[in-house]
């Protein structure tokens, strides 16, 4: 990523794309916390040290620190991606993360195309019980992700180790 401003109205746009993502139940279970401007780095270092905080001593890695210090120093804007769960019991949890997983890949093909490079995260703390009580999550919702956003002097390329031919069975 170069650094450069994605403009918010873009961003709402994608993230209007997510909306459409199918519910079973309607309960349109994902939500989004959105870091832009200085909160980009205002998160990052916040994720950092909720790391440093919630690891021992002995397993602590300096370098796991930094990555998650600067991950989004090129970044125009992050995108915590939660699965909050609905109130109806009857709709599995695991619905509710298909449902939400969807409405990320929604968000990650808008932004490619509107010519927006992105990354979902799933390191550090994304998924330790520090980060929910961080974003003031309820016990059974899920952190699906982080999601970097920003533009890119390259053209990115999506890589596959094996082709479609070999995940799929004709019948």
């Amino acid at each position: 990523m170069n650094g450069k401003k994605i403009p918010d109205d873009q961003v709402k746009e994608i993230l209007q794309l997510a909306n459409w993502a199918p519910t079973h139940g309607r309960t349109e279970p994902w939500r989004f916390i959105v870091y832009s401007d200085e909160k980009v780095k205002e998160f990052c270092y916040q994720h950092a040290e909720l790391y440093k905080a919630n690891t021992p001593p002995e397993k602590f890695d300096q370098s796991n620190y930094d990555k998650q210090l600067h991950n989004g120093d090129l970044a125009s804007h992050i995108i915590i991606a939660v699965m909050q769960r609905g109130s109806l019991p009857k709709i599995p949890a695991l619905e509710e993360i298909v449902a939400t997983a969807i409405a990320i890949q929604n968000i990650l093909l808008g932004a490619t195309a509107a010519g927006i490079t992105s990354f979902l995260s799933t390191s550090g703390m994304t998924h330790h019980p520090a980060m929910k009580n961080f974003l003031h999550l309820k016990q059974e919702d899920v952190v699906m992700g982080i999601l970097y956003l920003g533009y890119s002097d390259e053209k990115m390329e999506g890589k596959r180790q094996t082709g479609i031919e070999e995940k799929v069975i004709w019948k």
